[in-house]
């Protein structure tokens, strides 16, 4: 384990920023995907793009799923590196592969049969579900490529590398965009494919993150290799990620429910509302690209740190995150006030796809901030053994807060009251998560026993 990086010691903020800013390329990797395929897919026509808009949902549902799997393996794999445990560390991830391999088995399974009822209960015209439906038959059987790169990723970053992973995405994401333009409008020697030739250039890009992130595992930090494990011992191992793992799916599916229900709600509007919130949606993801890499980070951060027993780094860690993804995501608002237009006009040319997308930025992005709150807590309450706690704030501000505004607003306002419902939803999601976090770092300082040994400045 080469690349094994101690995080129970130094500089907090040092380590934060050093540790975020690979994972922002990561991130941005992955956003570049979306944002590619959106723009050349967007060039195709205003159907192709509602039609990419719907599969987003479901790509989201699964991306989630795996995530959350990916946390909880996170989670146990840097307590321990945290507790200098390589063999126990070894046995983790190799049980963490098999697991993966089960999901991508199951994942597909699912999605084949229940991907037609879905968008149909998404209100997808017939007119786009031959499209959907293409896109999505070649995008599922390479989710192969999508679930082991991320626990793989997942792995790594719990040994404290957020620059490999993030060095792998960008390099992905690069090939999706050369080879998007090439199979969407057959350039060269390549078949005009149109929207099934996003899909196959997506795939493409994710089978280079799964060759790299086995070679990084098993050749350069030698942590997966074939271990002859009992189903009893393996399945250990799966409790206590699937401990985690469960509750992070859930509150992480909750984006894709939510999106979904957005998308049903403006559909009545017509295809040109739906493809307008689909540019939205997918701006949004790169507009919170640096607090989603600060809430990626804090799972090993803390992670070691919890496992050395050092809860003032924990704590410090916490408030630092808090901080700094309020004042980015402040400066992300003012900018977006101006900019959104510009952003939106890369996507499409419709006047209807603009001023939705506009809209939706200008009256969502206030609570920016208050979303990366509701994220950071997110991590810690994982890494503390609270996912439960977790995913509740997740669920209470969808299903107990934002569909039943968003049902009003709707009613009064129409879709200026969808998009408030969901600014207003996430702040108050926000002073929730704030309390609850702070009230189950206490309770898990105290159920350790003896105090922190840690004497290194955390400023």
């Amino acid at each position: 384990m080469e690349n094994n990086r101690d995080l129970t010691q130094g500089n907090i903020s040092k380590q934060l920023v050093r540790m975020t800013i690979p994972m922002i390329f990561g991130i941005l990797g992955l956003t570049i995907f979306n944002l590619v395929d959106t723009f050349f897919v967007g060039l195709l026509g205003t159907n192709e793009l509602a039609a990419l808009s719907f599969t987003f949902p479901i790509v989201l549902t699964f991306s989630s799923l795996t995530m959350g799997v990916s946390t909880g393996v996170t989670a146990l794999v840097s307590k321990a590196a945290g507790r200098n445990e390589p063999e126990k560390l070894k046995a983790q991830v190799f049980d963490s592969m098999v697991i993966s391999l089960i999901m991508v088995v199951l994942f597909i399974g699912v999605g084949f049969i229940l991907m037609k009822p879905v968008l149909l209960l998404m209100k997808a015209d017939e007119e786009l579900l031959p499209i959907i439906l293409t896109y999505l038959y070649i995008w599922l059987p390479g989710l192969v490529f999508v679930v082991f790169p991320m626990v793989g990723n997942g792995i790594i970053r719990a040994l404290g590398d957020t620059r490999t992973p993030g060095v792998v995405m960008m390099i992905a994401a690069l090939v999706n965009a050369v080879l998007d333009p090439m199979f969407i409008f057959g350039i060269g020697p390549f078949p005009e494919l149109g929207v099934a030739g996003a899909a196959i250039a997506t795939v493409i890009g994710r089978f280079i993150t799964f060759v790299i992130a086995i070679y990084v595992l098993v050749k350069r930090e030698k942590v997966l290799a074939i271990h002859k494990r009992s189903l009893k011992d393996m399945m250990v191992t799966w409790k206590e990620i699937f401990i985690i793992a469960i509750p992070a799916s859930l509150s992480r599916i909750i984006l894709p429910i939510g999106t979904g229900i957005i998308t049903g709600m403006l559909a009545v509007y017509g295809l040109s509302a739906v493809a307008g919130f689909g540019v939205a949606a997918k701006l949004e993801n790169f507009l919170i690209i640096i607090t989603n890499a600060l809430a990626s980070v804090i799972v090993p951060l803390a992670g070691q740190n919890i496992g050395a027993k050092k809860f003032k780094r924990v704590r410090e860690i916490y408030r630092k995150s808090k901080i700094a993804t309020v004042l980015i995501q402040g400066v992300f608002f003012v900018l977006i006030m101006f900019m959104a237009p510009i952003f939106a006009r890369i996507f499409s040319e419709d006047p209807k796809v603009i001023e939705i997308a506009v809209l939706y930025l200008r009256i969502v992005a206030v609570a920016y901030g208050m979303k990366g709150i509701i994220l950071v807590g997110a991590s810690l309450l994982n890494v503390l053994r609270r996912p439960l706690l977790s995913a509740g704030i997740d669920m209470g501000q969808m299903f107990v807060l934002f569909i039943p505004m968003a049902w009003i607003g709707n009613k009064l306002f129409e879709i200026n009251g969808i998009f408030a419902a969901l600014a207003l939803s996430l702040f108050i999601g926000a002073f929730a998560s704030l309390k609850i976090t702070g009230t189950a770092l206490n309770k898990s300082e105290k159920s350790f026993k003896g105090k922190d040994t840690d004497n290194e400045e955390t400023d």
